[in-house]
């Protein structure tokens, strides 16, 4: 059994950051590209930024230059740090990794979700 549990949402002022944290458990045999992903109101989900298991980043262009992903592999984290947050940020953020299990073989995974708010 492989789980994401996601924390580090929650409201901050127009300006603002917040550092979101995603950690992946459970009986892991290898964890390839993880990233973060939103779903705003009325929206269809998007990439937000992706990094790979060598450390490689990609971000989507309205994020470039505010946030920052990066990943603890002796952990099996992912972080995404949010500067300079928008009301336009404000949306349910969420983990995906790509993860072989010792019972299943490499697929996607996604954590729960956690809101982010961001005020004007």
């Amino acid at each position: 059994q492989v789980q994401l549990v996601e924390s580090g949402g929650g409201l901050v002022q127009a300006g603002g950051s917040l550092r979101l944290s995603c950690a992946a458990s459970g009986s892991i045999f290898r964890l390839n590209a993880m990233g973060w992903y939103r779903q705003a109101p009325g929206k269809e989900r998007e990439l937000v930024a992706r990094i790979t298991s060598g450390g490689t980043t990609s971000y989507t262009d309205p994020v470039k230059g505010r946030f920052t992903i990066s990943r603890d592999n002796a952990k099996n984290t992912v972080y995404l740090q949010m500067n300079d947050l928008k009301p336009e940020d404000t949306a349910v953020y969420y983990c995906n990794a790509e993860i072989a299990s010792v019972v299943a073989s490499l697929r996607p995974y996604w954590g729960q979700g956690t809101q982010v708010t961001v005020s004007s």
